[in-house]
C-alpha cells in the first residue's frame, strides 16, 4: 500500500470519505440536510485544503474555522459527530493508504477535529 503522494491520492481520499459519511444515518444528515453540499463543488475544495496541509501546495483561502462555526449555529456539532467523522477518517486512510502522510493527515484530521470543538464549545 502506498503513502499519500499527490492531489489524485487525496481525490481518492476524500472521495471515499464522504461514501462513509454520506451512508451513515447518524452524521449524513449534516451534509444533507443541514449544509445540502454538492459534492462535485465540495471535494475540489476538501482536496485543495488537504494538499496546503500535507503536500504544501497552497490555494486554500477559506476560513475552516468560520465554516464550521456557521454549521454549528444551523445545527450543534456534538463532539459524538467529531468521533463519528474521525472514525470515518481515519479508516478512509487506513484502507487506501500507509506511510508517513497518511499518517500526518490523520494527526491533522484529529487537530482540527479538537480545534473545531474547543471553538464551538467557546459559541455555545
Amino acid at each position: 500500500m502506498n503513502d499519500i503522494q499527490n492531489q489524485d491520492d487525496l481525490y481518492l481520499l476524500v472521495d471515499e470519505f464522504y461514501k462513509k459519511l454520506l451512508a451513515d444515518d447518524t452524521i449524513s444528515y449534516i451534509f444533507t440536510d443541514v449544509v445540502k453540499i454538492k459534492l462535485e463543488e465540495h471535494l475540489p475544495i476538501l482536496v485543495t485544503f488537504w494538499s496546503q496541509a500535507i503536500l504544501g501546495t497552497g490555494g486554500y483561502t477559506n476560513n475552516l474555522t468560520q465554516i464550521h462555526l456557521d454549521v454549528n449555529a444551523k445545527e450543534y456539532l456534538s463532539p459524538e459527530l467529531f468521533k463519528i467523522w474521525l472514525h470515518h477518517f481515519y479508516s478512509s486512510v487506513d484502507e487506501n493508504f500507509k506511510g508517513e502522510k497518511a499518517e500526518q493527515i490523520k494527526t491533522q484530521a484529529l487537530s482540527i477535529a479538537t480545534i473545531m470543538q474547543i471553538k464551538i464549545a467557546q459559541q455555545n
